[in-house]
Order: structure tokens, then C-alpha cells, then sequence
């Protein structure tokens, strides 16, 4: 039973403020991908890039878009609101790939896209009729709570990566700073609105970003260390 939200108005305000920070971040990671889909247009090719991301991505912003909608759960519409605009972002992501994708990658991505809505139809379709009220909500939820989880294999496929090379070079600090920023930002929306299904996801991304954070701390600052070490020594001569 989710507990009811109070109507205070500074908890509203708290709540709101908590939701639309999290929108902001969650723009700022949206266009991160544009310098690759600049490549991509430029270069008319995708080259070793994989459009999977972009699919998955598109897949969960529009699971988290339907969860967000008040026929499913009330009081979060600051939920579909960023995930509306993440699901424009990534079936223009998408597009632009099929478009210049080789005859193999297009067909195969394609597929996918089309398996993306379908999926997504289907679950609208079973959220509809066989569940109402209460059921429906906790259905979308544990959907979109899984695809949220599974998700964080991205940045624990970084994580791993700056630690067996030390080095932050494929971490990049604003990137991670706005993916713990809007983390965080909808983990507090999350408990304001007593909603586990979005708190306990962000839960997750923001520890994820904390250790993001101080891995880029540590391993920049032993970087320039190393740098520092290595410079000749200069002599001289009165």
C-alpha cells in the first residue's frame, strides 16, 4: 500500500521542485549523444557505433512514459513529462542509425524499433484490460522498475572499465555529474511521493553516480600525479 501524499504546501513544492531538477538533468544526458550522431551524418555512415543503446533506451523511457500517466499512476507526472521528451530523443537517435547504417544493420535495426512498439503496445494492452486501479500501477511499475535496474549495467560496464585501465579517458565528469544529479533528483521526488517504483531505481543510479564520482577523483588525481612524476628535471647551472 503506497502511503498517502501530504498536502502541505511546502512538501508540494519540495516534491515539484525535486521532479522538474530531474527533468533539467535528465535533458543534459538526452543530448549527450549528439557529437556521435554529428559523426555519424557527417561520415553518412555508423561506422563501429551500435545503435542497441538507443533501442533499449527508447524502449525504457516509453515504459517510464506510460508509468508517469495518471491512468496508470497519479500524482507523478513528472515522470511521463521526461520520459516523453527521452522517447522523441532516442526515435530520432534511432532514425538517424537506420539511415545510415549498412543494408545488414539497418534491417536488423529496424526490427528492433519495430519490436520496441510492439512490446510497448502490448503492454499498454494488458495494463488496460486485465488490471485496473491499484494492480495496474504495481504491473508498469515492476516493469519499469526492471528496466531501470537493468539498465545500470551501463555505467557498472564504466565503472569496470576505468578501474582495469586507471584511467577516466571513457568517463567523462559532466556526463556522470548530470547522471547522478537527475539520480538523485528522482530519488527525492521518489520518497517525497512515497512511490517505490521511483525511488528505489534512482536509488541505485545514485550510488552508481557516487562511485562514478569519486573513481573520476581518484584516478584524474593520480593521473596528473603520474604526469607530475614523469616530467624531466630541469638543471640549472649559476
Amino acid at each position: 500500500m503506497i502511503p498517502p501524499v501530504s498536502a502541505s504546501p511546502f512538501y508540494t513544492i519540495c516534491s515539484e521542485t525535486a521532479g522538474i531538477a530531474g527533468n533539467l538533468f535528465a535533458f543534459v544526458l538526452f543530448l549527450s549523444p549528439i557529437p556521435t550522431f554529428k559523426r555519424i551524418v557527417k561520415n553518412r555512415s555508423t561506422e563501429q557505433f551500435s545503435g542497441l543503446p538507443y533501442v533499449y533506451s527508447l524502449l525504457n523511457c516509453l515504459i517510464c512514459f506510460w508509468y508517469g500517466l495518471p491512468c496508470v499512476a497519479p500524482g507523478v507526472i513528472l515522470v511521463a513529462t521526461v520520459n516523453s521528451i527521452g522517447a522523441i530523443f532516442q526515435s530520432v537517435y534511432v532514425a538517424l542509425f537506420i539511415i545510415y547504417a549498412d543494408k545488414a544493420k539497418k534491417l536488423k535495426m529496424s526490427g528492433l524499433l519495430i519490436a520496441v512498439f510492439c512490446a510497448f503496445a502490448l503492454i499498454i494492452y494488458i495494463s488496460l484490460e486485465l488490471f485496473d486501479g491499484r494492480r495496474r500501477r504495481m504491473f508498469v511499475g515492476y516493469l519499469s522498475v526492471a528496466s531501470l535496474i537493468s539498465m545500470s549495467a551501463s555505467p557498472l560496464c564504466i565503472i569496470n572499465l576505468v578501474i582495469r585501465r586507471r584511467s577516466v579517458e571513457f568517463m567523462p565528469f559532466y556526463l556522470s555529474l548530470a547522471t547522478f544529479l537527475m539520480s538523485i533528483s528522482f530519488f527525492a521526488y521518489g520518497m517525497l511521493k512515497h512511490d517505490f517504483f521511483i525511488y528505489v531505481p534512482n536509488g541505485i543510479g545514485t550510488i552508481l553516480g557516487v562511485v562514478q564520482l569519486f573513481l573520476y577523483a581518484y584516478y584524474s588525481r593520480k593521473s596528473r600525479q603520474d604526469s607530475t612524476s614523469r616530467l624531466p628535471l630541469l638543471v640549472s647551472y649559476g
